[in-house]
């Protein structure tokens, strides 16, 4: 009997920060967690990521509420993941913001992807049955769009393929801070199963020519200053060039998933064993980095059934 992916033996509650990235911006983290982020305006917030449950989101709900009193009336969602966006109803925002792309997504796989990363997370799945359901945006954008929260203005913006090939960030100009989603990581894995490999540090450059002052990254903790977002960028860069070349050599030379994911942990283990859901994310990271080196450039649906085939392939 094979042993169980990493997160279904993880089940200890995790520790909550909420840090003050800017004037009225904050990075809602937690361990390594899937983060949120809140940006207060004149007379209303917007909340960045909705978590995978409302039980999650009140948690963040319960955080703004001890710096103001303001109405929740935008969420934008930077890209289609279940353990991002199925909390959203708790917020009761009018505004639900996506991606083109990212809605495209929810259409083609928001269902596959609920059912996988229930069966990988179920700490994270916990109160799951006050889900009401998919989780569709009121607003879509391709590039770019602006809104303005009083005075506040607030950029929303397509970078590049990254995490997914729907995914966005959201820029607050008066602070020059950014939410990246799971483009940046802080000492966490970045997920790459759903990912674009040649077009991710690409990304990750656009986001570095903002010279930002501050980041709230997808998981870990907030990235105040310029030294500590451009250590993050580095070392993000690094974990998906790392990962992609060491399995791109076995793929192109016909080894089979099995080799190349020994040879991903040869080159991968000493640096990053011990992030935040490293374990977790290996197998899928491999499995797409291989598909990738093939030149299967639309990632293929991650399905219950699929991340069992694909995690007996690698015990056998």
């Amino acid at each position: 009997m094979s042993k169980a992916f990493a997160s279904q033996g993880d089940l200890t509650e995790k520790t909550v920060s909420f840090t003050e990235v800017g004037e009225g911006l904050y990075a809602f983290t937690a361990e390594g967690d899937p983060n949120s982020g809140v940006i207060v305006g004149d007379d209303s917030v917007m909340v960045v990521e909705a978590q995978a449950t409302p039980r999650l989101a009140r948690k963040v709900i319960e955080c703004i509420r001890e710096v103001t009193d303001k109405p929740i009336t935008h969420l934008a969602l930077t890209h289609y993941h279940a353990v991002r966006v199925l909390g959203a109803s708790a917020f009761g925002a009018d505004q639900v913001i996506m991606s083109e792309k990212a809605r495209s997504m929810v259409v083609e796989r928001g269902q596959e992807d609920w059912d996988s990363e229930f069966d990988r997370f179920p700490r994270l799945f916990q109160g799951h049955d006050e889900i009401p359901g998919l989780t569709w945006p009121t607003t879509t954008f391709h590039g770019r769009m602006s809104l303005y929260l009083g005075n506040r203005r607030v950029d929303l913006m397509q970078l590049g393929r990254a995490h997914t090939a729907g995914d966005i960030v959201i820029y607050v100009p008066d602070q020059n801070v950014m939410f990246t989603g799971d483009i940046v990581e802080y000492r966490s894995a970045c997920y790459c199963g759903d990912g674009h490999f040649h077009d991710w540090p690409s990304t990750l450059e656009a986001i570095r020519r903002w010279d930002l002052d501050a980041i709230a990254p997808g998981r870990g903790d907030a990235l105040i200053g310029k030294d500590m977002v451009n250590a993050a960028l580095d070392s993000s860069a690094a974990f998906v060039t790392d990962t992609y070349r060491s399995v791109a050599k076995v793929a192109l030379r016909g080894g089979s998933l099995k080799e190349a994911m020994a040879a991903c942990r040869d080159v991968c283990d000493p640096k990053f064993r011990d992030y935040a859901i490293y374990e977790h994310c290996l197998p899928f990271n491999v499995a797409r980095a291989f598909d990738e080196a093939r030149d299967i450039d639309t990632p293929r649906i991650w399905t219950a059934e699929r991340d069992k085939q694909m995690w007996a392939s690698l015990q056998s």
